[in-house]
């Protein structure tokens, strides 16, 4: 099982689990943040995490394991044009 970290940038490329039961608001190739809402069980619980899109709407509930590390050019190029998330929401 895939261990995530929360505020974590990732790629979404689903496996057949997330293939079958889609998550609410997210397609293959997506960049993702990983986070942990509140009343939720933490990132990771089960396999499974809460991720929202780089402009902080929510994306749904994955598997970790369908969430790919960045690599060091897309992770640089993607922290400029991510938005910071609000303080306080327990993300």
């Amino acid at each position: 099982m895939k261990r995530v970290r929360v505020g974590r940038l990732y790629r979404y490329k689903p496996v057949l689990l997330d293939r079958a039961h889609p998550p609410y608001n997210v397609r293959e190739g997506d960049i993702v943040r990983v986070v942990n809402l509140p009343g939720c069980p933490k990132a990771g619980t089960m396999g499974h995490c809460h991720i929202e899109h780089l402009n902080g709407d929510f994306a749904g509930l994955v598997c970790c394991n369908s969430l790919e590390d960045l690599n060091a050019s897309e992770r640089k190029a993607t922290q400029r044009q991510a938005a910071p998330r609000p303080p306080g929401l327990g993300r």
